[in-house]
């Protein structure tokens, strides 16, 4: 703590320091003196920065700034309202202390009365900065924060701010406030203000700015960290509303009341995609309605995936085919023709599936399950391509050759083309058969049938 006479000592010396100050920059009325802190702060009021009595303010500024330093909030106070009355638009570091000092008074009272004045002031606080210094998203979300912290009973004046705030600041709110905001939207269901929807939706529209962050901070360990115990605690909270027959008796009637409503069918399908409840009627029916009003690359992908689920192989390959043409990312692209090319194969229509598993190819030279997936079309093939007077075997040779260029340029694949050469390679033609047909091990020979391609002779060991 520091004594009276240090006391005086220091402001006499801020008054030198000021007036030295003024002097040797020229000034004769409003002083311009910054800290780092506020260097780039840009007020929304017009006005002298240092107010009517510019001495006074940069005096009282710098007092209670260094008081503020040494944690000594008590002789920080007085020379901290000052500025906050006579000076407001002086710094914006007035409110970000302001609200560390407040804060702290509050804690430290125990009288209940004086307490309750205390969290009005840090409210005006909040409010004061908005008013001079904007980025009100950002700061109501900080007041929301402490009215939840002193007024936790107070719920339907904190979920308003909140909701503000997160509505305001968008995919750039801070985890806390959106914490904070997801226990208002419960605590206001507890009240039977707000439905029980309300709690999912609220799911929905957090969830969405969390996943956001968390692909943005993929490359910083701190902030993914972060991020990632916001997801948790979020779950955790939303885990007592999140089976699956809550979620569904909420939206059905929701869904059965407006069939068409894209906003309401996009909330659906998220959150009960979210929560693994795919395998509803009601998700089937919002992403397919979904997807006629709002056609998608993403939502045809996901049709192809449900109707596979309900083997309607047919639809499942139209909706997959519409996918492939609709990404534009290769990633997403290869997915998909992926998955079309194994429809393809369950359908039997061996040369479609070839021709999608080349398409793969051309957009990724190096992925090894597309020439796995053709192998095995190959091999599939022997019982329907015996013409070779070899009762189909020669189409080993072929389906080994695919085997074998998965594994030179993708080593991800290497076990299972490994695998599948060394059971192949055991159905190749015997010697016997190659001699009595005038056949020699290495050389050439075309395959027909629809495969057409031309492999190197070998015999079964």
């Amino acid at each position: 703590m520091i004594n009276n006479k240090n006391y005086e000592v220091m402001k006499k010396g801020v008054k030198a320091l000021i007036f030295l100050l003024m002097i040797s920059l020229g000034f004769t009325g409003v002083s311009r003196a910054q800290t780092d802190d506020d260097s780039e702060e840009k007020t929304t009021t017009a006005g002298p920065k240092y107010g009517a009595d510019s001495t006074n303010c940069v005096m009282h500024l710098s007092l209670y700034r260094e008081f503020y330093k040494q944690k000594n909030y008590k002789d920080a106070l007085p020379h901290w309202r000052w500025v906050f009355f006579n000076c407001p638009i002086a710094s914006q570091n007035t409110y970000i202390d302001g609200a560390k000092i407040i804060s702290t008074k509050v804690d430290e009272c125990k009288d209940p009365a004086l307490r309750e004045k205390l969290i009005d002031t840090l409210m005006m606080v909040y409010d004061q900065r908005i008013r001079y210094f904007n980025r009100e998203g950002y700061v109501l979300g900080r007041k929301g924060i402490d009215l939840f912290t002193y007024r936790t009973d107070k719920t339907e004046q904190i979920y308003p701010v909140l909701k503000k705030s997160v509505e305001l600041s968008g995919k750039k709110s801070e985890g806390a406030v959106l914490v904070y905001y997801f226990r208002a939207i419960i605590s206001m269901v507890d009240l039977q203000k707000m439905d029980k929807s309300a709690i999912v939706d609220g799911y929905d529209q957090i969830s969405e700015i969390i996943d956001h962050n968390l692909k943005l901070n993929q490359d910083n360990p701190k902030k993914l960290a972060n991020w990632e115990n916001i997801k948790a605690n979020i779950e955790s909270t939303f885990e007592p509303f999140a089976t699956c027959p809550d979620l569904i008796g909420i939206y059905e009637k929701k869904y059965a009341d407006k069939p068409d409503d894209i906003e309401l069918l996009t909330k659906i399908t998220n959150v009960l995609e979210r929560k693994k409840c795919t395998d509803s009627e009601l998700f089937f029916n919002a992403t397919e309605k979904l997807h006629k009003l709002q056609p998608s690359a993403q939502s045809a992908y996901l049709m192809g995936s449900l109707n596979l689920e309900k083997n309607n192989i047919s639809k499942a390959a139209e909706y997959m085919q519409e996918a492939a043409n609709l990404f534009e990312d290769n990633t997403d692209k290869i997915r998909a023709l992926n998955l079309l090319a194994n429809i393809n194969f369950n359908q039997r229509n061996y040369s479609q599936a070839r021709a999608n598993a080349q398409k793969i190819l051309q957009l990724d030279p190096n992925y090894g399950k597309a020439y796995i997936l053709i192998g095995d079309l190959y091999a599939a093939s022997s019982s329907m391509c015996t013409e070779d007077d070899m009762g189909g075997k020669t189409v080993f040779w072929a389906a080994v050759d695919k085997y074998v260029k998965a594994r030179s340029v993708d080593p991800s694949v290497e076990a299972e083309a490994n695998n599948k050469i060394g059971q192949y390679s055991k159905h190749f033609p015997p010697a016997s058969d190659l001699f009595f047909r005038d056949l020699n091990e290495g050389g050439s020979y075309t395959v027909g049938c629809w495969i057409n391609e031309t492999t190197t002779i070998r015999a079964a060991k």
